[in-house]
């Protein structure tokens, strides 16, 4: 009777063109998905490539500069250019610091469309700023990015939706129900065969699908990141299909079942998170970055005033500095280099603050994420292609660090007195990007394989206690 089924069913999807419009469907989806996040992070290759070009060719001119200057000879360049003087080796001259994208970038753009993926931090720039570099699109901000993540996380839910909301109530509808009853099966089990049968081709067909995805745009990628992939995408699958399961045992006709299965997919997809970010922002208010700009600014100008003191106090507390200077040849950058440490110094609380609280907020989400299983997915997918919000922060607290090393190596060529020469070039700091571990997401599509199984088993404990666990017959 089984065997029976699953050969009935599948001749029946193969006749009416199901099989054939899904395979279609979910070929066009991922492939054209994989080519646009891939062209993204192709432009984003690019952007960084192009950055390191010209600093090398910066830095050859730089070079020539000062084998010029060594060598006595005159120069067509500004004073305040000439890299001999270390502040204009810090200011123009500086270092690409880049987030290279990992090889499952394209699946997914995360926080790539928002934040800057390579910055050059300068000697005498405001390296705190670097919290707060976004790329204030709207437009992008409001619509996103069109990339597998995207597929799997908000349209593959309605395939599976369409695929599978009348499962029962077609049978029923169209008068074929009476003549199944003649066989000696439950309506229950008979509704979890062709659920199984729809589950197992649309998961065979992602499957094979994200595997030639993998195969043609994921250069690079290992065992482990293909199946956390898999894994995590059939997971999230299965949760539909026993949402279908369920709706369809529960409910009757074809369009209830169609408006209550979209209904969940608002839930899930759309209102938790965003119900989660609004409690978040409720509970974890940010500061206002108006507030914290203008205190910078207000800082800034109280500063240029007292230039000439907040420079004493420096070299009384760097008192290598003043020995080496025993003319006090105080230039602009020695004021301005002393004045920009201390507002760093006083503003650290309000940025700190800052931080907190977006830390706070990102923890509420992570913590709470399990209510839906679309933010576990879209976390899992982000993760994987190293684009979560854990990433950027990643890579931003590595950028503040490199700006701290590359003004600290040259502060000393300053307050010293002492030129920048050819052979200090083979000393300047050099930015690696050090990027976060892949974590597991085994845990994720773990939690979400026995989310859909208690969802089952809740469905067939229900429908065992209803009229409807009778069979077919009856």
């Amino acid at each position: 009777m089984y065997k029976y089924n699953f050969v009935y069913e599948l001749k029946v999807l193969v006749r009416n063109g199901w099989i054939q419009l899904l395979s279609l469907l979910l070929l066009g989806l991922f492939c054209f998905a994989a080519f646009n996040g891939s062209e993204k992070v192709e432009k984003r290759k690019l952007d960084i490539q192009a950055a390191k070009t010209e600093v090398r060719e910066s830095d050859h001119d730089m070079l020539m500069l000062l084998d010029s200057v060594e060598q006595g000879m005159e120069v067509s360049a500004s004073r305040w250019t000439i890299p001999t003087s270390p502040t204009a080796v810090g200011n123009y001259h500086p270092r690409v610091a880049d987030m290279s994208p990992k090889p499952l970038a394209f699946i997914a753009m995360g926080q790539s469309d928002l934040f800057t993926h390579y910055v050059k931090p300068t000697m005498t720039g405001d390296d705190f700023t670097l919290n707060f570099t976004e790329i204030t699109n709207p437009v992008q901000q409001l619509f996103g990015s069109f990339d597998l993540s995207f597929v799997i996380v908000y349209l593959l839910p309605l395939i599976i939706i369409a695929f599978s909301y009348n499962v029962l109530s077609a049978e029923r509808e169209s008068g074929s129900l009476k003549l199944l009853a003649s066989q000696p099966i439950s309506l229950r089990n008979w509704v979890l065969q062709k659920i199984s049968l729809r589950f197992f081709w649309v998961a065979l067909l992602t499957i094979v699908i994200l595997t030639l995805v993998m195969m043609f745009f994921g250069t690079n990628t290992n065992l482990k990141d293909w199946f956390s992939i898999l894994g995590i995408t059939i997971a999230y699958m299965l949760f539909w299909f026993t949402m279908a399961f369920l709706v369809n045992l529960q409910t009757g006709s074809s369009s209830k079942n169609a408006i209550i299965l979209l209904g969940l997919w608002v839930v899930f997809v759309l209102l938790v998170p965003s119900v989660l970010n609004q409690l978040g922002s409720t509970l974890y208010p940010m500061p206002s970055r108006t507030l914290m700009i203008n205190e910078m600014r207000n800082l800034k100008a109280q500063t240029v005033k007292r230039q000439d003191e907040i420079l004493d106090n420096f070299l009384r507390d760097h008192p290598e500095y003043a020995i080496n200077d025993p003319n006090q040849n105080r230039k602009f950058y020695h004021r301005y280099v002393a004045a920009q440490k201390l507002v760093k110094e006083e503003l650290k609380p309000i940025i700190n603050k800052f931080e907190q609280q977006l830390q706070k907020q990102q923890a509420w989400i992570s913590q709470l994420r399990w209510i839906s299983p679309a933010i576990v997915t879209q976390q899992s997918l982000s993760t994987n292609a190293g684009t979560s919000t854990a990433d950027y922060e990643n890579y931003r607290g590595q950028v503040i660090q490199f700006a701290e090393a590359w003004r600290t190596h040259l502060v000393p060529f300053l307050y010293n007195n002492q030129s920048f020469t050819s052979k200090d070039y083979d000393h300047l700091p050099v930015f690696t990007y050090q990027p976060l571990k892949s974590n597991d997401s085994s845990l994720s599509w773990l939690v979400l394989l026995v989310i859909s199984i208690v969802l089952g088993a809740t469905s067939i404990g229900l429908s065992s206690k209803s009229k409807s666990s009778s069979t077919l017959a009856t």
